[in-house]
């Protein structure tokens, strides 16, 4: 992939900063949102792949990557990032991209400012989870935290985690490694994003996307008919893959997410 046009830059949002990775070129832009303990440098195999129509710019959200921790991780805080961040840009309007706590920020985002996003892809975003009380990323309260004086160090520290995180872990301004995120505010995002947001989900007109993992997703066949029935102007795409649509079937995603575009 090339990413010579990458360039990283940042805003200041009450004290805290935010990062963020325009991809750059001549193209639309396209407002790619990651998903918990993601960056938005993972987004740059699409931005290669969407070029040069698109011109990709990918947040680090709120307590990852280079972004610094947030005192809350509400649905108002992302959603407020967002406005901010087009702002800065000086984006009246976009299309908007997400990816599981991306894809509900970005529809609900899309629910409270229409007149702003274009067109919507959701990768694996439900409009209702979490309504058992449970939270699925539990484990990363089982992380390490605080810091090593190598790479290798940080990642044996990992242990069955590394072959999943080795990619989250970050030299600090010190020299020493770690996560570039905290599990405490990670466990806590998790909680804030459940709900029912079918509100939310049919609360836009754009066109949209639902792309669905069908071998091992966490949004349900049932859920994303639901999603699509309910939802006027949304086309369904199922993916042979797992969770990690744009991460483990990068061809394929951005086919479909190329294809939708082009019409939207």
């Amino acid at each position: 992939m090339n990413t010579d046009n990458a360039k990283r830059s940042a805003l200041t949002i009450d004290g805290r900063a935010l990062s963020y990775v325009d991809f750059g070129g001549p193209g639309r832009p396209l407002l790619a949102l990651h998903g918990h303990m993601s960056e938005g440098m993972s987004y740059a195999d699409l931005a290669a792949r969407l070029a040069p129509d698109w011109r990709v710019i990918a947040p680090d959200q709120r307590g990852h990557g280079d972004s610094d921790r947030a005192a809350d991780y509400s649905r108002e805080g992302y959603l407020s990032d967002l406005e901010v961040l087009m702002d800065h840009l000086g984006l009246d309007r976009a299309a908007f991209l997400g990816h599981s706590l991306g894809a509900i920020n970005a529809y609900q985002f899309a629910a409270r400012h229409p007149g702003r996003v274009t067109a919507l892809v959701n990768g694996e975003g439900c409009a209702e989870l979490g309504l058992d009380g449970s939270n699925p990323l539990a484990f990363v309260l089982n992380l390490p935290e605080g810091t090593c004086p190598s790479r290798e160090a940080f990642v044996a520290r990992l242990g069955p985690f590394a072959p999943f995180l080795e990619s989250a872990v970050r030299e600090r301004a010190d020299g020493t490694w770690g996560l570039h995120f905290h599990p405490k505010d990670i466990y806590d995002s998790e909680d804030q994003v459940h709900g029912d947001h079918w509100a939310d989900w049919t609360g836009s007109a754009c066109p949209a996307l639902l792309i669905r993992g069908a071998m091992g997703g966490v949004l349900s066949a049932e859920q994303a008919a639901q999603m699509a029935f309910r939802r006027p102007g949304t086309r369904l795409v199922e993916l042979a893959t797992d969770h990690f649509l744009y991460a483990n079937d990068p061809a394929g995603f951005a086919d479909a997410v190329r294809d939708f575009l082009a019409s939207a």
